[in-house]
């Protein structure tokens, strides 16, 4: 986060820098207050940018037998461009070298670990391990002692990219 900041400061100086080699080159025909107001949407045309391409970005750092199952957009009030355009706020990607399946009684079972990314004012990254039965196509999480959730049950369709992928 402090780089981030760091960079922001950069934009909106280097913005703002822009804007007085304007005011001197025009012979100060523009107004005095181009310079903070260029600074200031520096900044946030950063802030935007940094927004946008944080999906991309976190994906590109994740290891190779990581595969993208699902992601989430979202819109923010106070971010009134993500209505028109709205922005990843969250990911979730399976751990391809984790996924166990086992035959039993003609049910195959799979259990493997799903990492969810969200985008807050610090990055958060949760894990948690699953069951998915192939046959009936029932997804069920287990707890940290991997005892299952059976609250939290439920059915997941046979053309999801999380079915494909661990069943397939």
């Amino acid at each position: 986060m402090l780089w981030t900041l760091l960079a922001i400061g950069v934009s909106g100086l280097g913005a703002a820098g822009i804007a007085m080699l304007l005011r001197k080159l025009t012979g100060n025909r523009l107004p005095k207050w181009i310079i903070p107001a260029c600074g200031g949407l520096g900044m946030l045309a950063y802030q935007i940018y940094y927004e946008y391409s944080w999906f991309e970005f976190q994906l590109q750092r994740q290891p190779a037998e990581s595969v993208l199952v699902a992601s989430e957009t979202g819109e923010v009030f106070w971010r009134p461009w993500t209505y028109y355009w709205p922005m990843t706020t969250a990911f979730t990607v399976l751990d391809s070298k984790s996924v166990q399946r086992q035959d039993a009684d003609g049910t195959s079972i799979a259990a493997f670990n799903l990492y969810r990314f969200e985008k807050q004012h610090v990055d958060r990254v949760s894990h948690q391990a699953h069951l998915l039965n192939c046959t009936t196509a029932e997804l069920l999480p287990l707890d940290e002692q991997k005892k299952p959730q059976l609250d939290q049950l439920k059915q997941i369709a046979k053309d999801d990219a999380l079915y494909l992928q661990v069943c397939q």
